[in-house]
């Protein structure tokens, strides 16, 4: 046998294409829950995140570890570039997780991010919407009609019974081929609408994943028992809700040391309308029960949603142990 001391000095590298083959996006749904519950129960090990903005993009750099049978700690960083796609046509985000070993610190383990970072984030949203939302929710407007605005979709139909779609984005062409897609692979009633004004009195479900910087809805408009998913502020510059809607709902965070430094919570709290203390819940409470979900069906509920790095490790370590026990990806020494 190997010594345990040298097998450790092998890293395991692996790409997108390989990611997408191991786990599928189903896969995601338990991973993300169960990263909640052990964050929830103390047994993880501490977040980190870092922003870097630079002349034409930004860098987001998110680290976070999980206890399970074997301690990791993954590392996650995504440049965020959203003219590449028109200026290069290299994607807009692009990024690595390092995956390590919680015990020694030997590098397990290091793959493209941005598969494990999509469905991730559907799914983290579909946990949500599980405990967050009215169980009988049939109609989602989605705002935001790229990658993550597809991947969303899928994800909360898995839990949701979702007949019609509402969709909403600057680009009308856009948000046109987006129904067209959605409709036929989905088998749900899909329209397009100029604002999200239009459509929100009649939705069950709004979900936000846009880099706006400015608020894309007003409180006046939010219907009884409506439930927002706000993906898209990641970063302190990025807000979609306007924040006397934090004041009057009921907001569940997914870190809330997150949350209060760069997502919406971040913006109440600037603007003096709510406080740390005032959020109901981060979304593990909710999850293993110590704090409550959805008490009635005329509740608004925000879902505030940063992207928290042990999603990201939670992603990693599937992939990992997957792909070792499958004798998947390439090996590499860095240390020879």
């Amino acid at each position: 046998m190997v010594p345990r001391s040298l097998r450790n000095r092998e890293t395991l590298l692996l790409s997108g294409s390989e990611i997408s083959q191991i786990l599928g996006p189903e896969d995601y749904f338990d991973l993300v829950e169960n990263a909640f519950r052990l964050y929830a129960e103390d047994k993880s090990l501490g977040t980190g995140l870092l922003h870097v903005d630079t002349e034409n993009g930004e860098f987001h750099i998110k680290a976070g570890g999980l206890v399970t049978e074997k301690t990791y700690l993954g590392l996650k960083l995504n440049g965020g570039f959203f003219q590449n796609q028109k200026r290069f046509g290299l994607p807009n985000i692009q990024g690595i997780i390092v995956l390590c070993d919680g015990e020694d610190g030997s590098p397990l383990a290091i793959m493209e991010s941005v598969q494990i970072t999509i469905n991730r984030t559907g799914a983290t949203t579909a946990v949500a919407a599980k405990y967050l939302a009215k169980p009988d929710s049939k109609t989602v407007t989605i705002c935001g009609c790229g990658t993550q605005g597809r991947v969303q979709l899928k994800s909360l139909i898995e839990v949701l019974p979702i007949e019609r779609v509402f969709v909403v984005d600057a680009d009308r062409e856009k948000a046109g081929a987006f129904a067209i897609e959605m409709a036929e692979e989905l088998q749900v009633e899909a329209v397009t609408v100029d604002s999200i004004d239009e459509c929100l009195e009649t939705s069950d479900v709004l979900v936000t994943c846009t880099p706006s910087t400015s608020p894309l809805i007003e409180p006046e408009n939010i219907p009884d028992g409506l439930f927002i998913a706000a993906v898209g502020a990641d970063s302190p510059e990025k807000q979609e809700l306007d924040v006397r809607i934090l004041a009057q709902a009921k907001v569940v965070v997914d870190l809330i040391d997150q949350c209060k430094n760069v997502g919406e919570l971040h913006h109440g709290i600037k603007a003096g309308v709510i406080s740390e203390e005032e959020v109901h819940a981060e979304l593990g409470q909710v999850i293993i029960g110590t704090r409550t979900g959805r008490t009635s069906d005329e509740e608004v509920i925000v879902f505030d949603a940063t992207g928290s790095a042990l999603q990201d490790t939670a992603g990693a370590i599937a992939v990992y142990e997957r792909a070792v026990s499958s004798k998947q990806g390439n090996n590499f020494n860095f240390f020879s």
